[in-house]
């Protein structure tokens, strides 16, 4: 499984930036190999994110060149480029 972390900065409103995740949810839920997805919100003012859990790295670079990830800095009005962090988790507490 792979981990994968995104942090970025917006100018939208927090209360914006979670109505357009919303409107997206159903996006992200019809994502191959998407097992999880958290949307974060970081101490950093303006800083939120986003943590999946993948199946397998192909699957994470497929969305990576996927229209949806391509679609995300004007969805969320991101300010600068994104910070990405992307593991492969060896090993798992609980299973579910």
């Amino acid at each position: 499984m792979i981990l994968q972390i995104i942090k970025l900065k917006s100018d939208l409103p927090e209360d914006e930036l979670l109505k357009r995740a919303k409107e997206r949810e159903s996006n992200f839920k019809s994502i191959p190999g998407l097992l999880q997805k958290y949307y974060i919100k970081t101490s950093e003012e303006g800083e939120y994110g986003g943590v999946y859990i993948w199946d397998s790295i192909q699957s994470q670079q497929n969305y990576q060149e996927s229209d949806l990830a391509k679609s995300i800095p004007s969805a969320y009005a991101i300010n600068k480029v994104p910070d990405i962090e992307i593991m492969d988790i060896i090993f798992q507490l609980r299973n579910k």
